[in-house]
């Protein structure tokens, strides 16, 4: 069960990620204005957000199972729509859908953490987030080389299709999952901003996790630029197999959830952001010939996704043992805040490359890290 939650996260979270290689297609094939070809990512990314804050709150009132195969099919029915539109409207509408019906990934993690016991549930949240972060990460390689054998409609018409399976799959297999909450909806949603000003560790958590996500999402949105700049000259089959390198920091999800069933968050939470601060670090201070910068930027990119791992798992493991009755809004709070600093990441990471080069894109990304550091340095020793 725990590796079917781990695959079916996978698969779901992808989708937020494979239009982001094939924007400049896509745009041509719509008649998407070239200034507003940054939409096709974002519209996807705010549906997320959206869906996190209004969507994966159901899952302390509405009974699990039914709200992920339902959000499942809506998300195949827009995979459908995005695969055969023509026009511009019609895709961008198609992207946001995907995006909200995606969120059924954040309803599936929480739902893990309910089934498994207290004394290994920080293992299998990591086992069901390193398949949420293999979705992530591989996303984008498969999309390129699909589109370059098939043409981008291809990889929209494959995950309708295998989204499709999924629910049918899930709804077979999963058990059901009534929560015990009895409010309505409205006040559901209004006990967010009580839980956020009231749970310290939440804010704490989802500060940590913005520093990382944020870095994240800066040097995965920047590196293709150089890695196809004439200072590496990659393809788009090159700068594939490099996003594959990547995966393999995916690995310590459940060591880090390990670490945090023994009660070692602390540091744990400390090595994940130093990874991340050597990550951009490293490649900002040694220099080379273009191999060597070339493997320096590869093991830069698994030291970051082990880094952004780790957080994750420890961080969800607090959430998650505050208590079940609030845990699906905790997640959706948690994703939420996030989120919006791989938003923030995503922005300035193509804005620096354009404006102050590579260097510029390594300083910045520097400074994600050090501010999640410098916010650790607050915590108190419990």
């Amino acid at each position: 069960m725990v590796w079917l939650m781990a695959a079916a996260t996978g698969l779901i979270v992808a989708n937020l990620y494979y239009a982001q290689p094939l924007v400049g297609p896509i745009s041509r094939a719509t008649g998407l204005d070239a200034g507003a070809a940054g939409l096709i990512v974002t519209l996807t990314q705010m549906g997320y957000c959206l869906g996190m804050l209004f969507i994966v709150p159901l899952g302390d009132l509405v009974e699990n199972r039914r709200l992920i195969v339902t959000a499942l099919a809506a998300t195949a029915c827009a995979l459908g729509a995005a695969a055969f539109a023509t026009h511009a409207a019609v895709f961008l509408a198609a992207a946001f859908c995907i995006g909200l019906g995606s969120v059924a990934a954040q309803i599936i993690v929480p739902f893990a953490a309910h089934l498994a016991l207290p004394e290994t549930r920080g293992q299998t949240v990591g086992t069901v987030v390193s398949g949420l972060l293999l979705g992530i990460m591989l996303a984008r390689p498969v999309s390129s080389l699909v589109a370059d054998a098939l043409g981008w409609h291809a990889i929209f018409v494959l995950s309708a299709v295998w989204t499709a399976a999924l629910a049918l799959l899930l709804n077979s297999r999963l058990p059901r999952r009534e929560p015990d909450h009895t409010s309505t909806y409205a006040a559901l949603l209004g006990s967010m901003w009580h839980l956020l000003k009231t749970t310290p560790i939440l804010r704490r958590r989802a500060g940590y996790q913005f520093c990382m996500f944020g870095a994240f999402s800066l040097f995965w949105t920047s590196v293709p630029l150089v890695l196809a700049s004439d200072s590496f000259g990659l393809s788009q089959t090159g700068i594939a197999l490099f996003a594959l390198a990547g995966v393999a920091g995916a690995i310590v999800s459940p060591i880090a959830g390990r670490r945090a069933d023994q009660g070692k968050s602390r540091s744990t939470t400390a090595i994940a952001l130093t990874a991340g601060l050597l990550s951009f670090a490293v490649p900002l201070l040694l220099h080379g010939g273009r191999t060597f910068e070339l493997c320096l930027l590869v093991a830069a990119s698994i030291v970051l996704d082990a880094g952004v791992s780790g957080s994750l798992v420890v961080g969800q493991r607090a959430i998650y043992s505050l208590g079940a009755d609030v845990r699906s809004r905790l997640n959706g709070l948690y994703m939420a805040i996030f989120f919006m600093g791989g938003a923030l990441g995503s922005v300035l990471g193509g804005w620096m490359f354009a404006h102050h080069g590579w260097q510029g894109v390594l300083l910045t990304g520097l400074a994600f890290p050090a501010l999640g550091l410098a916010l650790f340095a607050t915590e108190r020793r419990s």
